[in-house]
């Protein structure tokens, strides 16, 4: 009977998606306030029946209920409680009832923080993410619904969660991805509703930067916690694989960061409209793509949930709806989007123009990478062929560096107009300096010094003092220096903080791309193996009894130029309810470098395989994009939003007294 309930919850919120797509829209398009005012309670029954839906499957999951399907394949007795709950997100079903649930959030949130926007442009926003919602629901209910039942015999048991999930990682992953990911459709809504009512101006880009910039930086630790979770449990001793289902999620993130700076130039100089909303269409729709490609049934990928083409068939209907139809609209709409201000060839616009077509080439090429093998197979009818790290590195790589290159430039260089002059005057000495030391720091450091290293370090120490630059320069007339950073707004210094940590991540990539060493070995009990300035000494094993796993732990000892350092305890597992083998790495993880074991399978003679690792300033990966993100959230902080909200409030309270004291006057 309770997960009929969830079924009820989830066909009511279907309902009332359908009302608040058409009524407060109608409302928004005929000027009735009454319809309009409607879409604030209409998302927030949206959201209560979406959270009633997703709280009962938990509750099935919790229970053992395995005559709900989704729980049958997806969970047993055995399962740990904190894996009982998210697996709710653990496959295709329920994931995407989370997915929804994290859309009606979203509009709940819109609904809350956006008072200060006028009641017919978020009656249409609210709407826009309302039709989103009916598809989204309509999806579940005809083809994918949480709740069917294994009736009239439910197993007594279920099967399992896969054993890659039932990981920590697992807990923190999918939410922060999803939520992300759904957030860029808040974007896309302000979007297609400015297109609707006429209105693209520095207001319209000032009210979607914070919820670009939240979504970008969440998607940023969604991202960064796939890649860490990837490297610690997979095994394989990498961080990035270009997997076509990893690949969506980061050609979203690089539209974002580039609509996030386009925003920033329609916000301060009204330029860049056609592009920003262009942008917010792409980032949407490339949200909805990574959606097809993990559900479609195309590929084969641990990222992957479904097999069913059916389903494919009906998200790539609803992309080409959705997309489709705001392109027909941009096109309609495309005379209000023309820029009505000029600027110079080297204008920072220029530099931001040219920030935005890197990170769009290099969305593309990934995107191209990612398509092709499914189009020729498709085409062709022959093996599903695979386009490999080569391709995309030898693509994505320069791109990055040009793009530090301008992140060193941009921000130094004036709106409207920049005279060569004074670029040259402010960033000659910044490239001298970053060009000496860059070159003779690790030169100094170690004789063998590769030309990545060079390349890494000189555009790290560009970044580096250009951003002390550009400080000096806008606190020059200020009394004391602390008044001068004290000056500076928070949007400033999150701006800051994100470009650091964009540089970081890039270093930690290119410098574990180049340093990292590894060894595969067969050792028996007491034997050792060399590795760089590492010995690791194998000392045995000992079977493990976890709550639903067995395993084999080896002890290895772990020696820096002779010097006991630590113990690093791999495991080989086997989930008893599933059989399904798994592996456990041994990491020591320290900010300079990490250690990485690996153990594999046993060999008659009593010798276990091991791959062993040596992997520098890998670290550097997840600590930039923590710097990205939490840049990301502090330029939501800045004082001019709130300004701004306050001065929104102050007009409206206005008009309704002007009006009814209008009305008491007639």
């Amino acid at each position: 009977m309770i997960p009929e309930l969830g079924n009820f919850a989830l066909i009511l919120a279907f309902c009332l998606s359908i009302i608040l797509g058409t009524v407060p829209m109608i409302g928004a398009a005929r000027n009735n306030v009454l319809w309009m005012s409607l879409a604030r309670p209409l998302t927030a029954g949206v959201f209560v029946f979406l959270s009633i839906s997703l709280v009962i499957l938990g509750y099935s999951f919790v229970t053992d209920d395995f005559s709900v399907q989704f729980v049958a394949n997806h969970s047993n007795t055995t399962l740990p409680l904190q894996y009982k709950i998210t697996a709710v997100w653990g496959g295709h079903e329920g994931s995407f009832l989370f997915w929804t649930w994290m859309l009606g959030g979203w509009m709940l949130a819109v609904a809350i923080f956006s008072k200060s926007v006028p009641e017919e442009f978020i009656a249409r926003v609210l709407a826009i993410m309302g039709l989103i919602c009916v598809g989204y629901t309509l999806f579940m209910l005809a083809t994918s619904n949480p709740f069917d039942r294994v009736l009239p015999l439910a197993p007594a048991d279920g099967a399992d969660l896969n054993a890659a999930l039932q990981d920590f990682a697992f807990i923190v992953h999918p939410p922060s991805l999803y939520m992300g990911y759904v957030g860029f459709s808040v974007v896309f809504a302000f979007a297609i509703a400015a297109l609707l009512s006429g209105r693209l101006d520095a207001a319209w880009a000032r009210w979607c930067r914070p919820w670009a910039n939240v979504a970008w930086a969440i998607l940023t630790l969604g991202l960064s916690l796939g890649s860490w979770w990837a490297y610690y449990e997979l095994g394989w001793g990498g961080w990035w694989a270009w997997d076509p289902v990893e690949n969506p999620p980061l050609i979203t993130w690089l539209l974002g960061a580039a609509m996030i700076h386009s925003l920033a130039a329609t916000e301060k100089r009204g330029v860049f409209k056609s592009w920003t909303v262009l942008l917010a269409i792409m980032a949407f729709a490339s949200s909805l793509l990574g959606t097809f490609i993990t559900r479609s049934g195309l590929l084969t990928s641990v990222h992957a949930f479904a097999t069913d083409p059916t389903r494919g068939v009906y998200i790539l209907g609803f992309l080409g709806v959705i997309i489709g139809g705001s392109l027909v609209l941009y096109a309609i709409r495309a005379p209000i989007l023309k820029s009505e201000f000029g600027f110079g060839s080297w204008s920072r616009e220029v530099f931001l123009l040219a920030n935005n077509l890197i990170l769009v080439v290099a969305s593309a090429a990934i995107l191209l990478g990612t398509l092709y093998p499914m189009v020729y197979q498709a085409v062709s009818g022959g093996d599903l062929i695979s386009v490999g790290p080569p391709y995309f590195n030898t693509i994505f790589i320069p791109l990055m560096g040009i793009l530090i290159v301008l992140l060193g430039i941009g921000p130094i260089s004036r709106w409207k107009r920049t005279s060569t002059a004074y670029l040259r005057q402010q960033l000659t000495r910044v490239a001298i300096a970053a060009l000496v030391l860059g070159v003779a720091i690790p030169v100094l450091l170690t004789m063998d010094v590769p030309l990545g290293t060079i390349g890494v370090t000189v555009l790290g120490l560009w970044i580096m003092f250009s951003m002390g630059k550009d400080v000096l320069n806008k606190i020059a007339n200020k009394p004391s220096v602390a008044e001068g950073l004290k000056s500076l707004p928070i949007s400033y210094w999150g701006m800051q903080l994100a470009h650091f940590g964009f540089v970081v991540t890039m270093a930690g990539a290119c410098l574990t791309s180049i340093y990292s060493i590894e060894r595969s070995v067969l050792l028996q009990a007491g034997q050792q193996a060399d590795l760089g300035r590492y010995t690791f000494v194998f000392e045995g094993t000992r079977p493990v009894q976890g709550p639903n796993y067995i395993a084999d732990e080896a002890t290895v000892r772990v020696l820096r130029d002779g010097e006991y350092l630590r113990n690093l305890y791999p495991q080989k597992q086997l989930y008893t309810a599933s059989n399904t083998p798994a592996t456990k790495m041994g990491i020591d993880g320290r900010f300079l470098r990490d250690l990485f074991v690996t153990l594999g399978d046993p060999r008659d003679s009593g010798a276990w395989s091991m791959t062993l690792y040596v992997k520098p300033f890998v670290r550097w990966v997840w600590l930039g994009t923590l710097f990205i993100a939490f840049g990301g959230i502090l330029a939501v902080t800045d004082k001019r939003y709130r300004r701004f909200k306050v001065k929104q409030q102050a007009e409206t309270a206005s008009k309704s007294a002007t009006g009814q004291l209008v009305g008491e006057q007639s």
